[in-house]
């Protein structure tokens, strides 16, 4: 379980396909900090640490995964979002977020506002009965809050922190 709270970001530095699975080699500033075996968020996406290695470490996805979320898109040098999983004996800040993921969503919007920005985003209608307004959505790994909500389409804020 994550909170959608950033921790650090990686870079892709090798990708490995075995058969329809992509293995992922991460540099981070935390590689050092993990344990074989521990659930590590990667752009949202729950991802099981097999290996650990000169200041990266290694993840595997599986066809299922690739589907259903962005990583099939990644590349070397992509940067991406990570956090390890939450402590039960501390604050939760954010959300509770699970890192499975359900769908992908395309941001067809951008608003530029003074002192934030709006992104709108459309998905498949036949998830809509699991995104409610002011309910939380996870987008790249972080947990927003989600308003005008439509059967096919939500907006999210960020602000500049």
């Amino acid at each position: 379980m994550f909170t959608g709270i950033i921790e650090k970001t990686g870079i892709i530095k090798e990708i490995l396909s075995h058969g329809t699975n992509k293995s992922f080699w991460v540099e981070s500033s935390i590689a050092q900090e993990l344990k074989i075996d521990q659930s590590l968020s990667h752009n949202g996406v729950c991802l099981t640490v097999e290996e650990i290695k000169n200041g990266m470490h290694r993840v595997t996805a599986i066809e299922e995964t690739l589907l259903k979320t962005n990583l099939g898109t990644w590349e070397k040098e992509s940067i991406i979002n990570l956090e390890r999983c939450m402590l039960l004996t501390s604050r939760l800040d954010g959300h509770i977020v699970q890192g499975h993921v359900d769908c992908t969503a395309a941001c067809t919007e951008i608003k530029k506002k003074a002192g934030s920005w709006e992104f709108t985003f459309t998905f498949p209608e036949k998830f809509a009965v699991f995104i409610i307004e002011k309910g939380s959505v996870t987008v790249n790994g972080i947990s927003l809050t989600c308003f005008n909500v439509t059967q096919t389409s939500f907006t999210i804020a960020i602000i500049p922190y």
